[in-house]
């Protein structure tokens, strides 16, 4: 619910609200669909972390107890790897140390990209496997999306409802369509970009999805 902040007129000033979240499929809504209080705000993304992220890790690792570390190269190539996510790169580093210590007998710069590129193929599994789960409908229409560049549009389509039974192999209804969307909208799946815009929410899923298709 919206409330007036100042509803006298001409009262001096302005007011701006600022507001982040870390849901982008529900993010997007806030400000993409017409019943809801911010539509038509703008929404922008964050910037993603950068090489002075990983620098400041490589410098605070090195100093707690000595431990091999990568170049800052090859840790920063696997930042990127990992679509920028320090979670996962603390966790590449974490796997690192441990293999350096149980005496894996490869160098750091060789075996951080190895570990980079299984917790990114993992990562991508988890969200992959919600899709899964939803069943075949949800696949269809995740891939239709996937697959585009840009923006995909008319997913309500009568055309597009055909293109989703030839997927899966059974007559899929028009009405049917909505209630899967909003799933993979509520899982963070898909995310509302404009209105009948939709994109994947996260882009390290959808370039890895693309990978796999070939």
């Amino acid at each position: 619910m919206c409330r007036a902040v100042s509803p006298r007129p001409g009262t001096p000033g302005h007011f701006l609200f600022l507001g982040t979240g870390s849901h982008r499929a529900l993010v997007g809504e806030l400000t993409a669909r017409r019943n809801q209080a911010f539509t038509g705000a703008t929404s922008l993304p964050y910037p993603v972390l950068d090489l002075a992220y990983v620098r400041q890790v490589l410098q605070r690792l090195a100093q707690e107890d000595g431990a091999p570390l990568p170049s800052e190269p090859v840790a920063w190539e696997a930042f990127q790897t990992l679509g920028h996510r320090p979670e996962e790169f603390l966790r590449a580093l974490g796997q690192l140390r441990f293999s350096s210590r149980s005496g894996s007998g490869l160098e750091p710069d060789q075996l951080l990209p190895v570990i980079a590129a299984t917790l990114r193929g993992t990562a991508a599994d988890l969200e992959l496997q919600k899709v899964e789960q939803l069943g075949g409908l949800a696949m269809a229409i995740f891939e239709r999306v996937a697959r585009e560049e840009g923006p995909a549009k008319g997913l309500f389509s009568a055309e597009a409802a055909s293109a989703y039974a030839a997927a899966i192999g059974r007559e899929v209804r028009v009405e049917e369509i909505q209630p899967v969307v909003n799933e993979l909208l509520s899982d963070n799946l898909l995310m509302r970009l404009g209105h009948g815009l939709y994109g994947v929410a996260d882009p390290l899923v959808q370039e890895i999805w693309r990978e796999r298709r070939g």
